[in-house]
């Protein structure tokens, strides 16, 4: 895998920095070690998600950006530095796995709303028009009507900070958190069971 920023700090992006003055915050970046295979805090998050941001890149040299989604962990990890998914039916416009087959580098954002915890990827995906029964298998989609599979070797991550992120919850987030309190306050307020005995 290689240094995130290495990708990101092309020197139109140093000049702005220098320009602005935080070029000095990210020197030391730029130097960090860079790990072998993606960590299993990267893991935990992309294989709990229900959905995602994915941009490519169009033939015409202009990013695409959609929004991907499934079941919560509807995306795998294949290997130490390899994710994948069962593409679902949509639009059939086909404009992200047509822009891949031409250019596969792609970048990735997934966010953990309630914990305001975004991590970003740079990769290079391959879209299987037909994937293979190991694959389909691999990314458990015998079930999913599915169109096409999706696999990413990820070339590079970085987690972002939280700022500006504003907490959201799902249906089924709100739900479990009610009946939790629901829960706790029945208890609260239970008669006690313990009983005094009146002195005379």
């Amino acid at each position: 895998m290689e240094n995130y920023f290495d990708i990101a700090f092309t020197p139109a992006v140093r000049a702005m920095q220098e320009q602005k003055g935080s070029i000095g915050v990210y020197d030391r970046s730029t130097t960090d070690s860079t790990p072998d295979a993606l960590e299993p805090a990267e893991v935990e998050l992309i294989s709990t998600r229900d959905s995602f941001y994915m941009a490519t890149v169009t033939e015409s040299g202009w990013p695409y950006v959609q929004h991907k989604g499934g079941e919560a962990g509807f995306v795998k990890a294949l290997d130490a530095t390899t994710i994948g998914w069962i593409e679902r039916r949509g639009n059939r416009q086909y404009v992200g796995s047509g822009n891949i087959t031409a250019d596969g580098r792609v970048a990735l954002i997934f966010v953990d709303y309630p914990s305001r915890t975004r991590l970003k990827l740079f990769g290079r995906a391959t879209y299987h028009a037909q994937p293979s029964p190991e694959l389909v298998a691999a990314l458990e989609g015998e079930d999913v009507r599915g169109d096409g599979a999706i696999t990413v070797e990820i070339t590079a991550t970085n987690w972002n900070c939280p700022k500006y992120i504003t907490p959201r919850y799902t249906a089924r987030q709100v739900a479990s958190e009610a009946s939790r309190a629901a829960s706790v306050s029945g208890r609260a307020s239970s008669p006690s069971t313990c009983s005094s005995t009146a002195r005379s």
